[in-house]
């Protein structure tokens, strides 16, 4: 699901590099424009928090939660929604 998003980002010329890194307690997908800079977005896996705020958490580039949940379909929709508005 998130390389479906990140591939359709990628087409539009918007995203050029990911990065994925398997931590102790997490797993994080970041989303590059490119490879040098920080990353523009970080989607994380936390298990630890499933049962508190989700299993799944969205950052933006200056580290503010965009968006937890319990399912990735719905931590990813603010991301859909930037996809859209960019084609258009």
């Amino acid at each position: 699901m998130i390389l479906s998003i990140y591939g359709r980002f990628v087409a539009a010329g918007i995203w050029r590099d990911y990065g994925i890194s398997c931590l102790r307690e997490r797993a994080v997908f970041s989303v590059f424009r490119r490879a040098a800079e920080n990353p523009l977005y970080r989607i994380e896996k936390i298990p630890r928090q499933r049962l508190r705020q989700g299993l799944y958490a969205l950052y933006g580039p200056e580290g503010q939660v965009l968006k937890r949940g319990t399912a990735l379909a719905q931590v990813l929709a603010p991301l859909e929604r930037k996809l859209i508005r960019a084609l258009d």
